[in-house]
């Protein structure tokens, strides 16, 4: 599965996208927990020390944040889905 990452993001991961093997009916949490487990300085940018994901990092699935989707974590992504992941930006 491609993954888009946006600014400080890229820097971590090494690029803009990165190519993940993932099982078909991965939910976004475990997108969460494989993007974690493969990029550990992220958890501290995404996760609180609960390990819950902070309300300012966005995760994008076909355009739309999934906070906003009917089963939120729990959503099912398919293969040709588009997955980007967004971290707090600030503007003026």
């Amino acid at each position: 599965m491609k993954i888009n990452f946006y600014a400080t993001y890229r820097q971590v991961v090494g690029g803009k996208t990165v190519d993940l093997p993932l099982p078909e009916n991965v939910t976004v949490r475990q997108l969460l927990d494989e993007i974690i487990a493969r990029y550990p300085k992220l958890r501290a940018e995404m996760l609180d020390e609960h390990g819950k994901m902070y309300p300012h990092v966005h995760i994008l699935i076909n355009g739309r944040d999934f906070q906003h989707l009917e089963q939120e974590m729990e959503t099912v992504i398919a293969p040709n889905d588009t997955v980007n992941i967004f971290p707090p930006v600030a503007g003026g």
